[in-house]
């Protein structure tokens, strides 16, 4: 049985104001403001007092799909503004000691397996990240940017064409939470 339109509708919690320009939505809250474009001309955003609704005229499988993919993002972006997004990456070597630096928008990894030139990962725009003993620490309050920012650290030490089990060096994600809720 289709449905003539389908509707779905975000509670916006009293810390956040949300401002909707067309496919654009910018979410403000106590941690920062976050700003996300939507591309779909078949879902339509509108802001109804203290709620989102997204729409679509026709029901089908496809538009219920975007519909609640655009709704988890905008609840991702509304949980990153009340609450960092957190993730931890542990530094491990046991071949060669690996110095992890901070340098801009760049992680250096320096001495890695012995190499002479450093291996660089890139930080996303908006993410912080803080280098203390063998942790790694990535926060930000766009859910995306910061395990973005964590994979690119992670795929930088990546290890080929030796045996895992015995060259485990490298950096790896061991922790992600919610700051302020302790989810994880």
């Amino acid at each position: 049985m289709k449905l003539d339109k389908l509707e779905e509708k975000i509670e916006i919690p009293k810390e956040v104001q949300v401002d909707i320009e067309g496919y654009t939505i910018n979410i403000k809250g106590p941690k920062g403001e976050i700003s996300k474009k939507f591309l779909n001309p078949r879902i339509n955003l509108s802001k109804q007092e203290s709620k989102i609704i997204l729409s679509a005229f026709k029901a089908t499988k496809r538009e219920k799909r975007m519909i609640n993919t655009t709704k988890a993002h905008i609840k991702n972006l509304i949980e990153g503004v009340l609450n960092s997004y957190i993730y931890k990456l542990k530094i491990c070597s046991t071949h060669f000691p690996i110095s992890v630096s901070v340098d801009k928008n760049q992680i250096i990894v320096k001495n890695f397996l012995g190499e002479k030139t450093p291996r660089k990962a890139s930080i996303l725009p908006n993410v912080g990240v803080k280098v203390s003993a063998d942790i790694i620490t990535v926060e930000s309050i766009d859910k995306e940017a910061a395990g973005q920012t964590a994979a690119n650290i992670e795929q930088a030490t990546r290890i080929t064409d030796r045996d895992r089990r015995v060259f485990s060096d490298g950096c790896y994600i061991f922790m992600k939470e919610n700051k302020e809720l302790g989810k994880k």
